[in-house]
């Protein structure tokens, strides 16, 4: 191969099947897919107007997201809700390990690091609306954001731990308000501030405040009033 080859554009049908990907996943955000609901491939791909092939492609790609469960000589479903039990032992987790996470963060971030953490902040607005394409900037943000803090904590283990659970697109289906994405923002800006500062104490306080008040005083109650399950 010759050393001045160069990547050129992705093919059209590589782009295809990202926007059918999009497309599916903003249908089950929307919940014009319902937790739970069976999904047809022949009706997505009439709906969508391409052939089945972009919309399985799509919908394996949703299936290791966690969006969607395949059944075996049944096709795909979408993933039920959260239960309380389940969104409690997820935050009982991240409680574990992000607030630490945070501390040494504010010990060992360098200037690149810590210049990286205030980059991320300015780059997310508050969503203007309650849909899922509002909303994607800020979760892409929220991820981005987690992943960082464990990143300049300078520990691996806490980055896989945090990104093999996919909390975030399960959480964020319960619901979905402009208020959260207010709040998630000023929550974040505190745990920045600690770092900047230095402050292992205040990050590690800032962490575990933003957890408990995203599970127990937004996410929660959010699922109880939209009856979603209890159990396990």
């Amino acid at each position: 191969m010759s050393s001045a080859a160069t990547v050129g554009p992705l093919p059209r049908r590589q782009m295809l099947a990202d926007d059918v990907h999009e497309a599916i996943k903003a249908l089950i955000m929307d919940h014009v897919l319902e937790p739970g609901a069976r999904v047809s491939i022949d009706g997505l791909a009439r709906q969508l107007g391409v052939s089945p092939t972009p919309v399985r492609e799509a919908l394996a790609r949703l299936e290791s997201a966690e969006l969607v469960v395949k059944e075996p000589l049944r096709g795909y479903r979408t993933s039920p809700l959260l239960s309380r039990e389940q969104l409690d032992d997820l935050y009982q987790f991240r409680l574990l390990i992000e607030p630490w996470a945070a501390a040494r963060a504010a010990e060992h971030a360098d200037a690149e690091g810590r210049e990286r953490l205030e980059a991320e902040m300015r780059s997310c607005a508050t969503p203007a609306s309650d849909t899922y394409d509002s909303y994607k900037a800020l979760a892409a943000h929220d991820t981005r954001f987690h992943v960082l803090v464990a990143e300049l904590a300078g520990s691996a283990q806490v980055r896989r731990a945090f990104e093999r659970t996919h909390c975030h697109l399960h959480v964020f289906r319960l619901h979905y308000d402009r208020g959260l994405g207010e709040r998630t923002l000023a929550e974040h800006r505190r745990i920045t501030r600690a770092v900047l500062d230095r402050d292992p104490v205040a990050a590690e306080a800032a962490m575990r405040g933003h957890l408990e008040a995203a599970c127990y005083e937004r996410l929660r109650p959010v699922s109880e009033e939209a009856g979603g399950p209890t159990q396990g």
